[in-house]
Protein backbone atom coordinates (compact mmCIF):
# COMPACT_ATOMS: atom_id res chain seq x y z
CA UNK A 1 0.00 0.00 0.00
CA UNK A 2 0.90 3.62 -0.99
CA UNK A 3 -0.77 5.12 2.38
CA UNK A 4 1.02 5.63 5.50
CA UNK A 5 -2.13 4.36 7.50
CA UNK A 6 -3.19 0.82 6.97
CA UNK A 7 -6.71 -0.65 7.38
CA UNK A 8 -5.70 -2.80 10.39
CA UNK A 9 -4.95 0.79 11.94
CA UNK A 10 -8.47 2.13 11.04
CA UNK A 11 -10.63 -0.74 11.90
CA UNK A 12 -12.00 -2.12 15.09
CA UNK A 13 -11.72 -5.99 14.49
CA UNK A 14 -13.88 -6.63 17.36
CA UNK A 15 -16.40 -4.42 15.92
CA UNK A 16 -16.35 -6.28 12.76
CA UNK A 17 -16.96 -9.33 14.49
CA UNK A 18 -19.56 -7.61 16.41
CA UNK A 19 -21.34 -6.98 13.07
CA UNK A 20 -20.84 -9.93 11.30
CA UNK A 21 -22.84 -11.92 13.87
CA UNK A 22 -25.72 -9.87 13.26
CA UNK A 23 -25.94 -11.86 9.65
CA UNK A 24 -29.06 -14.39 9.56
CA UNK A 25 -27.50 -17.56 9.34
CA UNK A 26 -26.86 -20.89 11.39
CA UNK A 27 -24.53 -21.28 14.10
CA UNK A 28 -21.58 -22.13 12.61
CA UNK A 29 -22.17 -21.33 9.04
CA UNK A 30 -19.27 -21.43 6.18
CA UNK A 31 -18.37 -17.82 6.35
CA UNK A 32 -16.02 -16.25 3.13
CA UNK A 33 -13.61 -13.65 3.57
CA UNK A 34 -14.18 -9.80 2.60
CA UNK A 35 -11.14 -8.54 1.03
CA UNK A 36 -9.96 -4.47 1.59
CA UNK A 37 -9.46 -3.48 -2.31
CA UNK A 38 -6.29 -1.32 -1.36
CA UNK A 39 -3.97 -3.62 -0.24
CA UNK A 40 -6.19 -7.05 -1.88
CA UNK A 41 -5.92 -8.60 1.71
CA UNK A 42 -8.69 -9.99 3.92
CA UNK A 43 -10.79 -7.73 5.76
CA UNK A 44 -13.67 -9.97 7.42
CA UNK A 45 -15.12 -13.00 7.53
CA UNK A 46 -18.72 -13.12 6.79
CA UNK A 47 -20.88 -16.15 7.70
CA UNK A 48 -22.91 -17.42 4.48
CA UNK A 49 -26.83 -17.53 5.05
CA UNK A 50 -29.18 -20.33 3.36
CA UNK A 51 -32.02 -19.88 1.39
CA UNK A 52 -33.78 -21.41 4.88
CA UNK A 53 -31.81 -18.45 6.49
CA UNK A 54 -33.63 -16.52 4.08
CA UNK A 55 -37.02 -18.17 5.30
CA UNK A 56 -36.31 -17.04 8.46
CA UNK A 57 -35.60 -13.69 8.02
CA UNK A 58 -38.83 -12.69 6.38
CA UNK A 59 -40.47 -14.59 9.40
CA UNK A 60 -39.36 -12.67 11.94
CA UNK A 61 -40.04 -9.36 9.32
CA UNK A 62 -43.30 -10.42 9.00
CA UNK A 63 -44.35 -10.46 12.27
CA UNK A 64 -42.23 -7.01 12.97
CA UNK A 65 -44.33 -5.33 9.92
CA UNK A 66 -47.17 -5.96 11.81
CA UNK A 67 -46.91 -4.21 14.82
CA UNK A 68 -44.93 -1.42 13.42
CA UNK A 69 -47.56 -0.40 10.76
CA UNK A 70 -49.90 0.30 13.38
CA UNK A 71 -47.52 2.70 15.48
CA UNK A 72 -48.01 6.85 14.52
CA UNK A 73 -46.04 7.63 11.56
CA UNK A 74 -44.62 10.59 13.47
CA UNK A 75 -42.99 7.97 15.90
CA UNK A 76 -41.26 6.19 13.02
CA UNK A 77 -40.10 9.38 11.53
CA UNK A 78 -38.46 10.55 14.80
CA UNK A 79 -36.17 7.13 14.85
CA UNK A 80 -35.40 8.33 11.12
CA UNK A 81 -34.15 11.87 12.29
CA UNK A 82 -32.26 10.14 15.50
CA UNK A 83 -30.11 8.65 12.37
CA UNK A 84 -29.36 11.53 10.53
CA UNK A 85 -27.83 12.43 13.69
CA UNK A 86 -25.89 9.76 14.62
CA UNK A 87 -24.53 9.13 10.76
CA UNK A 88 -22.88 12.90 11.39
CA UNK A 89 -22.02 12.50 14.78
CA UNK A 90 -20.46 9.18 13.48
CA UNK A 91 -19.25 10.26 10.58
CA UNK A 92 -15.30 9.14 10.96
CA UNK A 93 -15.94 5.75 11.76
CA UNK A 94 -18.41 5.35 8.92
CA UNK A 95 -15.81 6.48 6.32
CA UNK A 96 -12.85 4.57 8.03
CA UNK A 97 -15.05 1.04 7.36
CA UNK A 98 -16.47 2.54 3.79
CA UNK A 99 -13.31 3.37 2.45
CA UNK A 100 -11.79 -0.32 4.20
CA UNK A 101 -14.73 -2.13 2.72
CA UNK A 102 -14.76 -0.23 -1.00
CA UNK A 103 -11.40 1.69 -1.71
CA UNK A 104 -12.60 4.55 -2.21
CA UNK A 105 -10.84 7.95 -1.72
CA UNK A 106 -11.90 9.72 1.44
CA UNK A 107 -13.95 12.73 -0.29
CA UNK A 108 -16.28 10.11 -1.77
CA UNK A 109 -16.81 8.29 1.51
CA UNK A 110 -17.92 11.74 2.76
CA UNK A 111 -20.56 12.05 -0.17
CA UNK A 112 -21.95 8.83 0.95
CA UNK A 113 -22.53 10.16 4.90
CA UNK A 114 -23.88 13.27 3.62
CA UNK A 115 -25.83 12.00 1.23
CA UNK A 116 -27.47 9.33 4.18
CA UNK A 117 -27.98 12.47 6.23
CA UNK A 118 -29.83 14.38 3.35
CA UNK A 119 -32.48 10.98 2.53
CA UNK A 120 -32.84 10.92 6.56
CA UNK A 121 -33.56 14.32 7.08
CA UNK A 122 -36.19 14.51 4.10
CA UNK A 123 -38.05 10.90 5.00
CA UNK A 124 -38.06 12.85 8.91
CA UNK A 125 -40.05 15.90 7.91
CA UNK A 126 -41.60 15.39 4.78
CA UNK A 127 -42.57 11.68 5.31
CA UNK A 128 -45.77 12.61 7.73
CA UNK A 129 -47.16 14.95 5.15
CA UNK A 130 -46.95 12.15 2.09
CA UNK A 131 -48.50 9.56 3.87
CA UNK A 132 -51.20 11.41 5.99
CA UNK A 133 -54.67 10.48 4.99
CA UNK A 134 -56.04 13.22 1.87
CA UNK A 135 -59.02 14.49 1.01
CA UNK A 136 -60.38 13.25 -2.98
CA UNK A 137 -63.06 14.60 -5.06
CA UNK A 138 -66.26 12.50 -4.92
CA UNK A 139 -68.40 11.29 -7.51
CA UNK A 140 -71.54 13.53 -6.02
CA UNK A 141 -70.29 16.95 -4.54
CA UNK A 142 -71.62 17.20 -1.20
CA UNK A 143 -72.73 13.59 -1.12
CA UNK A 144 -69.66 11.22 -1.42
CA UNK A 145 -66.44 11.80 0.66
CA UNK A 146 -63.95 10.70 -1.09
CA UNK A 147 -60.31 9.57 1.50
CA UNK A 148 -57.19 8.48 -0.21
CA UNK A 149 -54.82 6.56 2.17
CA UNK A 150 -51.36 4.56 2.01
CA UNK A 151 -50.70 0.84 3.55
CA UNK A 152 -47.22 -0.71 3.70
CA UNK A 153 -46.40 -3.15 1.19
CA UNK A 154 -45.21 -4.99 4.42
CA UNK A 155 -42.08 -6.68 4.04
CA UNK A 156 -39.55 -5.23 1.21
CA UNK A 157 -37.01 -7.01 -0.23
CA UNK A 158 -33.58 -4.62 -0.66
CA UNK A 159 -30.58 -6.05 -2.75
CA UNK A 160 -27.97 -3.40 -2.93
CA UNK A 161 -24.26 -3.46 -4.68
CA UNK A 162 -20.86 -2.84 -3.61
CA UNK A 163 -20.05 0.48 -5.43
CA UNK A 164 -21.70 2.74 -2.84
CA UNK A 165 -22.10 0.01 0.81
CA UNK A 166 -23.28 2.94 2.63
CA UNK A 167 -25.75 4.99 1.06
CA UNK A 168 -27.09 2.07 -1.51
CA UNK A 169 -28.17 -0.05 1.46
CA UNK A 170 -29.75 2.28 3.67
CA UNK A 171 -31.07 5.17 1.71
CA UNK A 172 -33.80 2.85 0.60
CA UNK A 173 -34.53 1.46 3.46
CA UNK A 174 -35.82 4.72 5.57
CA UNK A 175 -38.82 5.17 3.08
CA UNK A 176 -39.54 1.82 3.26
CA UNK A 177 -39.50 1.94 7.09
CA UNK A 178 -41.16 5.36 7.68
CA UNK A 179 -43.55 3.71 5.14
CA UNK A 180 -44.38 0.94 8.29
CA UNK A 181 -42.33 -2.17 6.34
CA UNK A 182 -40.07 -3.91 7.63
CA UNK A 183 -36.81 -4.97 5.39
CA UNK A 184 -34.92 -8.07 4.44
CA UNK A 185 -32.14 -6.67 3.03
CA UNK A 186 -29.34 -8.53 0.68
CA UNK A 187 -26.04 -6.34 0.22
CA UNK A 188 -23.24 -7.40 -1.87
CA UNK A 189 -21.31 -9.66 -0.36
CA UNK A 190 -17.96 -6.77 -0.53
CA UNK A 191 -20.62 -4.36 1.24
CA UNK A 192 -22.13 -6.72 3.73
CA UNK A 193 -20.02 -4.81 6.76
CA UNK A 194 -20.85 -1.29 5.96
CA UNK A 195 -24.58 -2.21 5.79
CA UNK A 196 -24.33 -4.26 9.22
CA UNK A 197 -22.79 -0.70 10.46
CA UNK A 198 -25.24 1.40 9.11
CA UNK A 199 -28.00 -1.20 10.72
CA UNK A 200 -26.36 -1.34 14.01
CA UNK A 201 -26.58 2.72 13.59
CA UNK A 202 -30.23 2.49 12.99
CA UNK A 203 -30.95 0.23 16.21
CA UNK A 204 -28.97 2.73 18.33
CA UNK A 205 -31.43 5.54 16.95
CA UNK A 206 -34.76 3.37 18.03
CA UNK A 207 -35.58 1.20 15.17
CA UNK A 208 -36.31 -1.97 16.29
CA UNK A 209 -34.34 -5.15 15.24
CA UNK A 210 -36.09 -7.44 14.06
CA UNK A 211 -37.46 -4.53 11.69
CA UNK A 212 -33.98 -4.99 9.38
CA UNK A 213 -32.72 -8.47 8.82
CA UNK A 214 -29.29 -8.91 6.55
CA UNK A 215 -28.74 -12.04 4.95
CA UNK A 216 -25.34 -12.64 2.85
CA UNK A 217 -24.24 -14.90 -0.13
CA UNK A 218 -24.53 -15.74 -3.52
CA UNK A 219 -26.49 -12.91 -5.59
CA UNK A 220 -28.26 -15.48 -7.60
CA UNK A 221 -29.34 -17.74 -4.45
CA UNK A 222 -30.00 -15.31 -1.97
CA UNK A 223 -30.45 -12.74 -3.89
CA UNK A 224 -32.96 -14.94 -5.82
CA UNK A 225 -34.44 -16.13 -2.35
CA UNK A 226 -35.26 -13.04 -1.54
CA UNK A 227 -37.01 -11.97 -4.62
CA UNK A 228 -39.21 -15.00 -4.07
CA UNK A 229 -40.35 -13.79 -0.66
CA UNK A 230 -40.27 -10.41 -1.00
CA UNK A 231 -43.74 -8.14 -1.33
CA UNK A 232 -41.84 -5.37 -2.84
CA UNK A 233 -38.14 -5.60 -4.02
CA UNK A 234 -35.68 -2.48 -4.21
CA UNK A 235 -33.06 -3.30 -6.25
CA UNK A 236 -29.72 -1.45 -7.60
CA UNK A 237 -27.45 -3.43 -10.23
CA UNK A 238 -26.87 -4.43 -13.65
CA UNK A 239 -29.57 -4.21 -16.19
CA UNK A 240 -28.93 -7.68 -17.11
CA UNK A 241 -30.16 -8.58 -13.41
CA UNK A 242 -32.53 -6.57 -13.16
CA UNK A 243 -34.37 -8.10 -15.88
CA UNK A 244 -34.48 -11.23 -14.30
CA UNK A 245 -36.02 -9.79 -11.33
CA UNK A 246 -38.75 -8.13 -12.67
CA UNK A 247 -39.48 -11.44 -15.02
CA UNK A 248 -39.05 -13.42 -11.52
CA UNK A 249 -41.32 -10.52 -9.44
CA UNK A 250 -44.00 -10.65 -12.79
CA UNK A 251 -45.19 -14.16 -11.88
CA UNK A 252 -46.05 -12.94 -8.50
CA UNK A 253 -47.60 -9.80 -9.76
CA UNK A 254 -45.09 -8.10 -7.36
CA UNK A 255 -43.81 -4.54 -7.59
CA UNK A 256 -40.24 -3.52 -7.83
CA UNK A 257 -37.74 -0.07 -7.96
CA UNK A 258 -34.95 -0.88 -9.84
CA UNK A 259 -32.27 1.72 -10.90
CA UNK A 260 -29.93 -0.07 -13.42
CA UNK A 261 -26.93 1.08 -15.53
CA UNK A 262 -25.94 3.72 -17.80
CA UNK A 263 -23.85 5.04 -20.47
CA UNK A 264 -24.34 8.45 -19.31
CA UNK A 265 -23.52 11.31 -21.51
CA UNK A 266 -22.13 14.98 -20.80
CA UNK A 267 -22.38 17.70 -23.32
CA UNK A 268 -20.32 20.78 -23.33
CA UNK A 269 -22.10 23.72 -25.18
CA UNK A 270 -20.18 26.13 -27.23
CA UNK A 271 -21.05 28.64 -24.76
CA UNK A 272 -19.89 26.99 -21.94
CA UNK A 273 -17.82 28.27 -18.98
CA UNK A 274 -15.04 26.00 -19.92
CA UNK A 275 -12.95 26.05 -16.86
CA UNK A 276 -15.89 25.32 -14.72
CA UNK A 277 -17.04 22.33 -17.42
CA UNK A 278 -13.63 20.82 -17.26
CA UNK A 279 -13.37 20.74 -13.39
CA UNK A 280 -16.54 19.27 -12.78
CA UNK A 281 -16.12 16.82 -15.73
CA UNK A 282 -12.75 15.45 -13.22
CA UNK A 283 -15.35 14.57 -10.78
CA UNK A 284 -18.52 13.74 -12.77
CA UNK A 285 -15.95 11.24 -14.97
CA UNK A 286 -14.05 10.21 -11.99
CA UNK A 287 -15.91 9.79 -8.45
CA UNK A 288 -15.13 6.73 -7.04
CA UNK A 289 -12.67 5.41 -9.68
CA UNK A 290 -15.64 5.97 -12.21
CA UNK A 291 -17.37 3.28 -10.52
CA UNK A 292 -20.69 4.77 -10.35
CA UNK A 293 -24.05 4.30 -12.38
CA UNK A 294 -24.52 8.12 -12.70
CA UNK A 295 -21.07 8.83 -14.17
CA UNK A 296 -19.94 10.28 -17.62
CA UNK A 297 -18.39 7.73 -19.43
CA UNK A 298 -18.98 10.08 -23.10
CA UNK A 299 -18.29 13.86 -23.35
CA UNK A 300 -19.41 15.29 -26.29
CA UNK A 301 -18.17 18.81 -27.03
CA UNK A 302 -19.00 21.37 -29.23
CA UNK A 303 -16.23 21.46 -32.07
CA UNK A 304 -15.77 25.11 -31.45
CA UNK A 305 -14.65 25.02 -27.87
CA UNK A 306 -13.01 21.46 -28.22
CA UNK A 307 -9.21 21.67 -28.30
CA UNK A 308 -9.50 24.58 -25.39
CA UNK A 309 -11.89 22.38 -23.24
CA UNK A 310 -9.45 19.21 -23.59
CA UNK A 311 -6.70 21.30 -22.85
CA UNK A 312 -8.27 22.57 -19.19
CA UNK A 313 -9.93 19.06 -18.60
CA UNK A 314 -6.36 16.89 -19.39
CA UNK A 315 -4.60 19.13 -17.30
CA UNK A 316 -6.75 18.65 -14.30
CA UNK A 317 -6.94 14.78 -14.80
CA UNK A 318 -3.15 14.70 -15.23
CA UNK A 319 -3.02 16.32 -11.62
CA UNK A 320 -5.30 13.86 -9.73
CA UNK A 321 -4.18 12.14 -6.99
CA UNK A 322 -4.83 8.63 -7.11
CA UNK A 323 -3.40 5.99 -4.23
CA UNK A 324 -4.66 4.60 -0.97
CA UNK A 325 -4.87 6.76 2.12
CA UNK A 326 -8.07 7.33 5.25
CA UNK A 327 -7.48 11.38 4.72
CA UNK A 328 -8.01 13.90 1.71
CA UNK A 329 -4.99 13.44 0.31
CA UNK A 330 -5.89 11.75 -2.64
CA UNK A 331 -8.82 12.38 -5.34
CA UNK A 332 -9.35 8.54 -6.56
CA UNK A 333 -9.10 4.74 -4.98
CA UNK A 334 -9.23 1.78 -6.43
CA UNK A 335 -11.17 -0.33 -8.48
CA UNK A 336 -13.19 -2.42 -6.46
CA UNK A 337 -11.69 -6.00 -7.59
CA UNK A 338 -9.58 -7.84 -10.20
CA UNK A 339 -12.70 -8.67 -11.77
CA UNK A 340 -13.88 -4.68 -12.58
CA UNK A 341 -9.75 -3.68 -13.33
CA UNK A 342 -10.24 -6.71 -15.97
CA UNK A 343 -13.05 -4.91 -17.50
CA UNK A 344 -11.58 -1.99 -17.47
CA UNK A 345 -8.31 -2.76 -19.34
CA UNK A 346 -10.45 -5.25 -21.82
CA UNK A 347 -12.28 -1.76 -22.54
CA UNK A 348 -9.32 0.34 -23.36
CA UNK A 349 -6.91 -2.48 -24.47
CA UNK A 350 -10.43 -3.29 -27.29
CA UNK A 351 -10.62 0.69 -28.14
CA UNK A 352 -6.58 1.33 -28.68
CA UNK A 353 -6.70 -2.04 -31.05
CA UNK A 354 -9.44 -0.84 -33.10
CA UNK A 355 -7.80 2.80 -33.36
CA UNK A 356 -9.25 5.21 -30.79
CA UNK A 357 -6.13 7.36 -28.86
CA UNK A 358 -5.57 7.68 -25.32
CA UNK A 359 -5.07 11.51 -24.41
CA UNK A 360 -3.88 10.26 -20.63
CA UNK A 361 -3.98 7.50 -18.36
CA UNK A 362 -4.51 4.38 -19.75
CA UNK A 363 -2.41 1.97 -17.62
CA UNK A 364 -3.06 0.06 -14.41
CA UNK A 365 -1.11 0.95 -11.33
CA UNK A 366 -0.29 -1.98 -9.54
CA UNK A 367 2.54 0.02 -7.73
CA UNK A 368 -0.69 1.73 -6.03
CA UNK A 369 -2.39 -1.59 -5.11
CA UNK A 370 -3.64 -4.13 -7.02
CA UNK A 371 -6.49 -2.58 -8.37
CA UNK A 372 -5.95 0.82 -9.07
CA UNK A 373 -6.03 2.20 -12.85
CA UNK A 374 -5.31 5.89 -13.84
CA UNK A 375 -7.62 8.09 -14.82
CA UNK A 376 -8.25 7.44 -18.65
CA UNK A 377 -9.55 9.83 -21.81
CA UNK A 378 -9.91 8.28 -24.59
CA UNK A 379 -10.37 9.59 -28.02
CA UNK A 380 -11.46 8.34 -31.89
CA UNK A 381 -13.87 5.59 -29.60
CA UNK A 382 -16.60 4.55 -32.43
CA UNK A 383 -19.27 2.19 -32.29
CA UNK A 384 -18.50 -1.77 -32.22
CA UNK A 385 -15.92 -0.75 -29.43
CA UNK A 386 -16.64 -1.91 -26.19
CA UNK A 387 -16.06 1.36 -24.39
CA UNK A 388 -18.31 2.88 -27.16
CA UNK A 389 -21.08 0.14 -26.65
CA UNK A 390 -20.83 -0.68 -23.29
CA UNK A 391 -20.96 0.53 -19.32
CA UNK A 392 -16.98 0.74 -18.63
CA UNK A 393 -18.24 1.66 -15.04
CA UNK A 394 -14.32 2.33 -14.27
CA UNK A 395 -12.43 5.58 -14.48
CA UNK A 396 -12.69 5.89 -18.38
CA UNK A 397 -14.32 8.51 -20.74
CA UNK A 398 -14.68 8.97 -24.12
CA UNK A 399 -14.50 12.04 -25.81
CA UNK A 400 -16.59 13.37 -29.17
CA UNK A 401 -16.47 16.72 -31.37
CA UNK A 402 -19.90 17.57 -32.39
CA UNK A 403 -21.15 20.43 -34.80
CA UNK A 404 -24.28 21.68 -32.92
CA UNK A 405 -26.65 20.91 -30.46
CA UNK A 406 -28.76 18.61 -32.30
CA UNK A 407 -25.53 16.18 -33.22
CA UNK A 408 -24.69 16.13 -29.70
CA UNK A 409 -28.64 15.29 -28.80
CA UNK A 410 -28.67 12.50 -31.28
CA UNK A 411 -25.65 11.11 -30.44
CA UNK A 412 -26.73 11.51 -26.87
CA UNK A 413 -30.05 9.75 -26.98
CA UNK A 414 -28.40 7.33 -29.12
CA UNK A 415 -28.33 4.60 -26.39
CA UNK A 416 -30.93 2.21 -24.70
CA UNK A 417 -30.04 3.73 -21.56
CA UNK A 418 -31.15 7.06 -20.53
CA UNK A 419 -30.56 7.27 -16.72
CA UNK A 420 -28.44 10.44 -16.50
CA UNK A 421 -26.89 13.52 -18.43
CA UNK A 422 -24.82 16.68 -17.93
CA UNK A 423 -25.23 19.63 -19.87
CA UNK A 424 -22.82 22.65 -19.80
CA UNK A 425 -23.43 26.21 -20.93
CA UNK A 426 -23.82 30.21 -20.06
CA UNK A 427 -27.12 30.06 -20.74
CA UNK A 428 -29.54 28.04 -18.65
CA UNK A 429 -32.93 29.00 -20.38
CA UNK A 430 -30.81 26.85 -23.27
CA UNK A 431 -29.60 24.55 -20.87
CA UNK A 432 -33.04 23.53 -19.78
CA UNK A 433 -34.25 23.18 -23.34
CA UNK A 434 -31.43 20.94 -24.45
CA UNK A 435 -32.33 18.76 -20.89
CA UNK A 436 -35.84 18.56 -21.70
CA UNK A 437 -34.77 16.96 -25.30
CA UNK A 438 -32.35 14.13 -23.59
CA UNK A 439 -34.09 11.12 -22.86
CA UNK A 440 -32.48 10.64 -19.22
CA UNK A 441 -34.42 10.04 -16.13
CA UNK A 442 -32.48 13.04 -14.76
CA UNK A 443 -30.20 15.33 -16.40
CA UNK A 444 -27.39 18.27 -14.14
CA UNK A 445 -27.35 21.45 -15.68
CA UNK A 446 -23.91 23.12 -14.80
CA UNK A 447 -23.36 19.92 -12.61
CA UNK A 448 -22.58 15.79 -13.43
CA UNK A 449 -25.01 14.21 -10.62
CA UNK A 450 -24.53 15.90 -7.18
CA UNK A 451 -27.23 18.86 -7.98
CA UNK A 452 -30.06 16.05 -8.87
CA UNK A 453 -28.74 13.47 -6.56
CA UNK A 454 -28.87 16.01 -3.34
CA UNK A 455 -32.21 16.74 -4.39
CA UNK A 456 -33.83 14.47 -2.39
CA UNK A 457 -37.20 16.19 -2.99
CA UNK A 458 -36.59 15.02 -7.15
CA UNK A 459 -37.52 11.30 -7.87
CA UNK A 460 -34.41 9.67 -9.04
CA UNK A 461 -34.60 7.11 -11.62
CA UNK A 462 -33.71 5.94 -14.85
CA UNK A 463 -35.61 5.49 -18.28
CA UNK A 464 -35.06 2.80 -20.97
CA UNK A 465 -32.75 0.28 -20.23
CA UNK A 466 -31.39 2.23 -16.84
CA UNK A 467 -34.26 1.10 -14.97
CA UNK A 468 -37.95 1.16 -13.38
CA UNK A 469 -39.75 3.35 -10.55
CA UNK A 470 -38.13 5.91 -8.42
CA UNK A 471 -36.31 6.74 -5.31
CA UNK A 472 -36.22 10.21 -3.96
CA UNK A 473 -38.97 12.12 -3.31
CA UNK A 474 -42.84 11.44 -2.31
CA UNK A 475 -42.57 9.01 -5.34
CA UNK A 476 -39.46 7.40 -3.30
CA UNK A 477 -41.66 7.10 -0.48
CA UNK A 478 -44.83 6.02 -1.89
CA UNK A 479 -43.48 3.16 -3.92
CA UNK A 480 -43.55 1.15 -0.16
CA UNK A 481 -47.27 1.64 -0.19
CA UNK A 482 -50.38 0.76 -1.47
CA UNK A 483 -52.74 3.26 -2.40
CA UNK A 484 -56.10 2.67 -1.11
CA UNK A 485 -59.23 4.21 -1.88
CA UNK A 486 -62.06 4.92 0.57
CA UNK A 487 -65.21 6.86 -0.72
CA UNK A 488 -68.29 7.66 2.10
CA UNK A 489 -71.60 7.93 0.57
CA UNK A 490 -73.93 10.55 2.37
CA UNK A 491 -78.17 10.58 2.25
CA UNK A 492 -78.71 9.46 -0.75
CA UNK A 493 -77.68 6.09 -2.58
CA UNK A 494 -76.24 6.42 -5.88
CA UNK A 495 -79.38 4.90 -7.47
CA UNK A 496 -82.75 6.84 -8.35
CA UNK A 497 -84.98 7.75 -5.29
CA UNK A 498 -87.93 6.00 -4.73
CA UNK A 499 -90.66 6.76 -7.05
CA UNK A 500 -87.89 8.13 -10.36
CA UNK A 501 -87.59 6.03 -13.11
CA UNK A 502 -84.26 5.21 -14.69
CA UNK A 503 -85.31 7.52 -17.78
CA UNK A 504 -85.54 10.79 -15.41
CA UNK A 505 -82.65 9.58 -13.13
CA UNK A 506 -80.41 9.30 -16.29
CA UNK A 507 -81.66 12.45 -17.75
CA UNK A 508 -81.25 14.29 -14.23
CA UNK A 509 -77.78 12.89 -14.32
CA UNK A 510 -76.76 13.55 -17.16
CA UNK A 511 -77.81 17.59 -16.72
CA UNK A 512 -75.99 17.09 -13.86
CA UNK A 513 -72.83 16.36 -15.32
CA UNK A 514 -72.92 19.22 -17.69
CA UNK A 515 -72.91 21.44 -15.03
CA UNK A 516 -70.03 19.90 -13.10
CA UNK A 517 -68.26 20.17 -16.87
CA UNK A 518 -69.38 24.21 -17.32
CA UNK A 519 -67.91 24.74 -14.20
CA UNK A 520 -64.26 23.32 -14.20
CA UNK A 521 -65.55 20.81 -11.30
CA UNK A 522 -63.29 17.57 -12.49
Amino acid sequence: MSSTVSVDTVVDRALLDRLTDRVVARPRAERVATVAPFSGTPLAEVPLSTTDDVATAFAAARDAAHWWAARPVAERARIIGHIHDLVLDRRAEIADLVQAEAGKARRDAFEEVADVALAARYVAVRAPRVLRERRRLGLLPGLTRAIEGHRPKGVVGVISPWNYPLTLAISDCLPAFVAGNAIVHKPDQQAVLTALLARSIAIEAGLPEALWQIVSGDGPVIGGAVVEHADYVSFTGSTATGRVIAARLGERLVGASLELGGKNPMLVLDDADLDRAAEAAVRACFSNAGQLCMSMERVYVAASVREPFLERFLARVESMRVGAAFDYSRDMGSLMSQAQLDKVRAHVDDAVAKGARVLTGGRARPDLGPWFHEPTVLDGVRPGMLAADLETFGPVVSVYPVASDDEALHLANDTPFGLNASVWTSNLRRGVDVARRLRSGIVNVNEGYTAAWGSHDLPIGGMGASGLGRRHGREGILRYTEPQAIAVQRVHNIAPPAGMSYDTFTETMAKSLRVLRRTGRA
